[in-house]
């Protein structure tokens, strides 16, 4: 499906009122004054009741996701571009190439429009790098105080690639984990942003699309890739404990493996954070057998954005399905799955 070179869009300087989600004139002045223009593509030129496609040949991936970060802008990104990217993201780390996405906007009376267009060109423009058309949405608007501004719910749909063959149940001792690049970087910017923290600090999110990292691994190794999740709210940490969990194994990560830029290691110490624990939106955790590891690096290091691309540990047999993490000098700590929710509001 290809998507269209965006329209000039017509809505402008029109704070949001309730009649904006009532279903009447003035939702058709908001559809087709912002949502088509910045969107558009073929699927929604008919604004019928549902989006209709022929999918290719293959299994078929859904996945839904929303989004209420707050504030609504931070540095490296937005909450427009976070929901077309953390949908895609879903559907990349499951071997899948995404074919359509849907939306929703939950909008709150009395955003000025320019904060809503914004964010819808951010989502569109977001959409245009992974070549993904927005098929439908939904508009609705609750009254003032209730929404901070807005949320933004989206559904994501792909074809699964016939040569992924993805699951916890393939992963085995001695099995290798592939760590996509540096973590902790939108957390700390989410925090930043909110200056509620007298730290200053150059950092931006990571978010970003994932799937020619995604595809370059799954093109590279076929069948030797057995797993892959992207690290988002709960970060590395939580994801390493439910491979352990599900694998019924023991992680193993060397702690001087993990990237972590200079500026989020010290922003984490002041507030006592585990930079595993941070979420990302941008990295991705993978197994492969032990015996691509090489191959699997140097295709992710091919692709611009996967520099930095590593080997983070290996998974084997132990009393106890846990993660642990082994220091330099030799020591060792375990690695808990994030308890409670002390980065809140962060996607």
């Amino acid at each position: 499906m290809a998507i269209a070179t965006p329209r000039p869009i017509q809505f402008h300087n029109k704070p949001i009122a309730m009649a904006h989600g009532a279903g009447g004139e003035a939702t058709r002045q908001l559809v087709e004054g912002l949502f088509l223009p910045a969107f558009a593509n073929s699927l929604l030129d008919s604004l019928a009741d549902a989006a209709t496609l022929l999918p290719p040949p293959g299994r078929l991936a859904i996945t839904t996701d929303s989004f209420v970060v707050h504030p609504l802008r931070f540095p490296g990104g937005s909450i427009g571009e976070l929901a077309v990217n953390g949908t895609v993201n879903d559907l990349a780390v499951s071997g899948a190439t995404p074919l359509a996405l849907t939306t929703a906007f939950i909008l709150e009376a009395g955003t000025p429009s320019e904060i809503l267009r914004a964010e819808v060109c951010a989502m569109a423009a977001a959409a245009r790098r992974v070549g993904v058309p927005i098929a439908s949405g939904d508009t609705k608007v609750v009254e003032h105080g209730r929404a901070d501004g807005m949320y933004i719910v989206t559904t994501g749909l792909g074809v699964v690639d016939a040569r992924a063959n993805l699951s916890v149940a393939r992963v085995e001792a001695g099995d290798c984990i592939l760590l996509s690049g540096p973590i902790g970087n939108h957390g700390m910017a989410i925090m930043l942003a909110r200056a509620e923290l007298d730290i200053e600090a150059d950092i931006r999110s990571d978010t970003r699309p994932l799937v020619e990292l995604t595809l370059a691994l799954v093109t590279r190794l076929g069948d030797s890739l057995k797993w892959m999740r992207d690290a988002t709210r709960g970060g590395v940490a939580t994801v390493l404990n439910e491979l352990a969990r599900d694998a019924d194994l023991l992680v193993m990560i060397e702690e001087e493996a993990v990237p972590v830029d200079d500026a989020v290691r010290g922003a984490c110490e002041l507030l006592g954070l585990d930079p595993l624990q941070v979420a990302n939106e941008g990295q991705f955790v993978a197994v492969v057998a032990a015996d691509m590891v090489d191959a699997a690096l140097a295709a992710l290091r091919a692709v611009p954005g996967g520099e930095r691309a590593c080997l983070l540990g290996e998974v084997s047999r132990g009393a106890h399905s846990r993660v642990a993490a082994r220091a330099a000098y030799g020591g060792m700590r375990v690695v808990d799955m994030l308890i409670g929710d002390p980065l809140p509001r962060i996607c």
